[in-house]
């Protein structure tokens, strides 16, 4: 990838001598202050990352700052180029995350490089893997200095420098991991555990502070999910009047669309609602709603999994979800909750029959119980705000199995900047890498005589000493199998740089396995074969220089 940004290059300074020196303390400040500026823009720059860049002189004065405001506005390396001025030259950027908002966009790795940035420093690489190290690369190609958290740099307080930076980005790290939207399980109760009287009524139970707080955090999600029994029974609004956010899209998930003609829900004159229901549910409620102009989404199976990878694949990166106990049960059991806010006001209701946040979930032991990680309590008024994840934020790195075998197959990979290519099955993009790829060898059989096997799979079957010499066999079958198909051949030199996986989920000795804990021995053979044939290449190559 090539880039052009102008004719100045900043001076390459002596890593070594940076990193020796270099104040952790100060450093993870200016990365949080990145991180705190990217928050600003939660909700509003949706579907997109949250960016956020401080720059610091050599002195360490802070020149500028910016973060991106919106989708469709300047990034945030801009924003604070642009503030910091000629203090931008020979300065340090802190990133909290890898610039990167879409494929062929280089206008923030421009503004740096343009504007005379010498060093920086990023919190986090880019977690989609097409944009993944890509303004990395870029910069260094430029003669930037860049250090990454947790690679170039490492201490505990960087450590803890670089989880704000994912906190701040958890949506679109969730989202790129699960393929589901970041969903938040809110909502209030009593110190008994309540989220209403026996008789239903639940107005207030927390405090105006701790609503207010409750209408920021819609402020930034893209969308609210309620259950058919909150619309019958509250009749809510569900906007962020008070947030100073964006107003989310409202959702209400009701399997029987058994609701009322009249509802505040209904009034899409600001904001949009979107009933998603069972197939066939209603069908004259339904052109009811769609007159109101309420679209309505119908699913053969209605449940949370279901719907949540649908608003995935429609662009949602964060749903808040204020519902009811038995939808935020069923929500929980699906596995789409990653992290719950929970109000509790000081105050007890009773009642045998109130309902509870979360209902049945089929649990009889304390020991089932689900523990939140990285919990945090605050004090909002006269309430407590306890909030804490229900599964940790996933690892978006590229696990590379065996790494250390790898890598002593072809140094010319790395950990951070290869890229992973994956094949299993014949079908896939480069599923002629797979044993089952019907691409006939000639191989010699238990007898010494040459036979057509229609596959490389077909030819080690047969081996009745498998065990002991499968590693040989399969590297001679793979090497005459890549021999005899230019087109193969071609295709395996293509992916040099980077690193082959066999991603079986269940063959732990040729696969890579499901988490990357398998050997990947078949992906390592390939290229090792690889390196090979380059390195034919390369000594034919010199031959024909030599000769002529």
């Amino acid at each position: 990838m090539a880039f052009s940004f102008g004719t100045y290059r900043p001076p390459i300074l002596c890593k070594a001598t940076i990193n020796n020196n270099t104040n952790h303390s100060l450093e993870a400040s200016y990365i949080r202050r990145a991180a705190e500026l990217a928050d600003k823009s939660a909700g509003f720059s949706s579907p997109h990352p949250n960016f956020g860049c401080v720059i610091t002189t050599a002195q360490g004065k802070v020149a500028g700052e910016g973060y991106l405001y919106a989708q469709g506005t300047k990034p945030a390396e801009v924003m604070a180029v642009e503030a910091a001025g000629a203090g931008s030259r020979f300065a340090t950027a802190y990133l909290n995350m890898e610039p990167g908002d879409c494929h062929g966009d280089h206008s923030a790795v421009s503004a740096l490089v343009q504007a005379g940035i010498s060093r920086v420093v990023v919190g986090m690489r880019h977690p989609l893997q097409h944009l993944r190290g890509n303004s990395i690369r870029a910069l260094r190609s430029q003669g930037v200095q860049v250090d990454v958290l947790g690679e170039d740099l490492k201490s505990k307080t960087l450590e803890e420098a670089q989880k704000t930076c994912l906190l701040v980005n958890a949506p679109i790290i969730c989202r790129a991991a699960s393929q589901v939207p970041f969903s938040v399980l809110k909502y209030a109760m009593t110190l008994d555990g309540k989220i209403a009287a026996t008789s239903g009524h639940a107005a207030w139970i927390s405090s105006k502070m701790s609503r207010d707080r409750v209408f920021e955090l819609r402020g930034r999600s893209d969308a609210i999910i309620v259950g058919g029994n909150t619309v019958r029974k509250d009749n809510p609004r569900l906007t962020a009047r008070h947030g100073g956010g964006h107003m989310p899209v409202r959702i209400v998930m009701t399997q029987t669309l058994n609701l009322p003609e009249e509802a505040n829900l209904w009034d899409v004159s600001d904001v949009s609602t979107i009933v998603v229901t069972q197939r066939g549910a209603r069908r004259s409620f339904q052109k009811l709603l769609a007159s109101k102009g309420v679209e309505v989404v119908e699913f053969d199976i209605l449940n949370p999994r279901d719907v949540m990878e649908y608003f995935h694949d429609r662009g949602y990166l964060s749903i808040l979800w204020e519902c009811g106990g038995t939808l935020a049960a069923s929500a929980i059991s699906a596995g789409v909750i990653h992290k719950v806010f929970a109000f509790v006001a000081p105050k007890i209701i009773g009642g045998k029959n109130a309902p509870s946040p979360v209902a049945e979930l089929g649990m009889v032991e304390m020991s089932q119980a689900l523990d939140l990680l990285d919990v945090y309590y605050e004090q909002v008024g006269p309430d407590m705000l306890i909030s804490g994840f229900l599964q940790p934020l996933p690892d978006v790195t590229p696990v590379i199995p065996s790494v250390d075998e790898t890598f002593a197959i072809d140094p010319t990979v790395t950990p951070h900047e290869s890229s992973i290519i994956f094949f299993y099955k014949a079908w896939d993009p480069y599923g002629a890498f797979s044993n089952f790829s019907p691409h006939p060898i000639q191989m010699p059989d238990k007898n010494g005589d040459y036979a057509t096997w229609l596959s490389v799979e077909h030819y080690y079957q047969v081996r009745s000493d498998w065990d002991t010499v499968k590693i040989d066999v399969m590297y001679r079958a793979l090497k005459c199998k890549f021999s005899i198909y230019p087109h193969l051949n071609s295709m395996l030199l293509s992916t040099a740089g980077s690193v082959l996986v066999e991603a079986s989920p269940h063959d732990l000795f040729w696969g890579g396995g499901r988490d990357g804990e398998g050997l990947n021995y078949l992906g390592r053979l390939l290229m090792r074969l690889r390196s090979e044939f380059l390195g034919e290449s390369s000594t034919s190559s010199e031959s024909s220089c030599l000769a002529v």
